[in-house]
């Protein structure tokens, strides 16, 4: 019989018809009844997969074939793909049968239809509040699998690290974040999917008033030397996503960007690109940015 996808059938969403036996969660598209022991859990998101890795939790299946090095265990076989980021895999997701599906981020788009096949919850991100995303979605996620002892000491452990980095940083001089791919360049400011480095590692501004939006505020080298940063922190899009890497090296090298006080100071920093560009909101990935950067502030004392 052919598979008819979730989006032309016309039954009930498995959230709203889950067994008696559960709890209610509350996440980024609302409420869902999920089982009180999940153990067959297809997760497409890489944030969620990030956070559940460091709170012992094993999945079924997972989505894509681009997994940062600290997730790298997942492009084993033994692990079934479930389609991609952006377009599920239904008839995988109907063989394989999960009692639980996770979205977030690049499939939160997907949320309606899976919701249909399974309880699904969904993974949201704030670029204005980013470290208590991170938090809460490591509460919510701990809550599904009774982990909530083990969430405590990773949420522990990261306030005190991201307060122990805010001491380094408030004095130390301006920062801009650059985006580099394909050989153009975008400025993140506060708020923005990469503001965690000014609104929670607390590096002040070297530009105010950059647009929040997805792709950023484009700028150019000339940009670049007229606001002078005293730190760049640069992401490698094209390296993130398995395209040619040292990109970004390249297209920063130039007359201009060599005048600013960044580069004089060897104050450039490339940013671990999976974990910023694919992975930042976990909670692993979020600790491993900040250690970078710490580890940047303190060799340049």
């Amino acid at each position: 019989m052919r598979f008819q996808r979730p989006d032309a059938a016309a039954s009930t969403p498995a959230a709203e018809a889950a067994a008696p036996e559960g709890r209610t969660v509350t996440h980024g598209q609302g409420t869902t009844v999920v089982p009180l022991k999940p153990r067959r859990v297809v997760v497409f998101d890489l944030v969620a997969l990030d956070i559940l890795q460091a709170l012992e939790v094993d999945v079924h299946g997972v989505a894509g074939d681009m997994f940062p090095q600290h997730l790298t265990r997942f492009r084993d076989a033994k692990y079934p793909r479930m389609g991609t980021l952006f377009e599920p895999d239904y008839e995988a997701l109907q063989a394989a049968k999960p009692d639980l599906i996770i979205t977030g981020g690049r499939s939160s788009a997907k949320y309606s239809n899976l919701s249909r096949i399974a309880p699904t919850i969904d993974v949201p991100m704030s670029g204005k509040d980013f470290i208590a995303s991170v938090i809460a979605n490591t509460e919510m996620l701990a809550s599904v699998f009774g982990k909530e002892e083990k969430a405590r000491g990773l949420i522990e452990d990261l306030r005190k690290s991201v307060a122990d980095l805010q001491q380094m940083t408030a004095t130390r001089g301006k920062g801009l974040v650059v985006l580099v791919t394909g050989g153009r360049m975008s400025a993140y400011g506060p708020g923005s999917r990469f503001g965690v480095i000014h609104g929670d590692f607390g590096v002040p501004e070297a530009v105010e008033g950059l647009r929040t939006s997805l792709h950023g505020e484009s700028i150019s080298a000339e940009f670049i030397r007229e606001k002078n940063p005293d730190w760049l922190f640069v992401i490698d899009r094209d390296a993130a996503t398995g395209q040619k890497e040292g990109n970004a090296r390249q297209v920063l090298d130039n007359e201009l960007v060599r005048q600013t006080t960044a580069w004089q100071k060897n104050q450039v920093i490339y940013l671990d690109p999976g974990v910023t560009y694919l992975t930042g909101g976990g909670i692993q990935s979020v600790k491993q940015l900040r250690d970078q950067v710490a580890s940047a502030y303190t060799q340049a004392q």
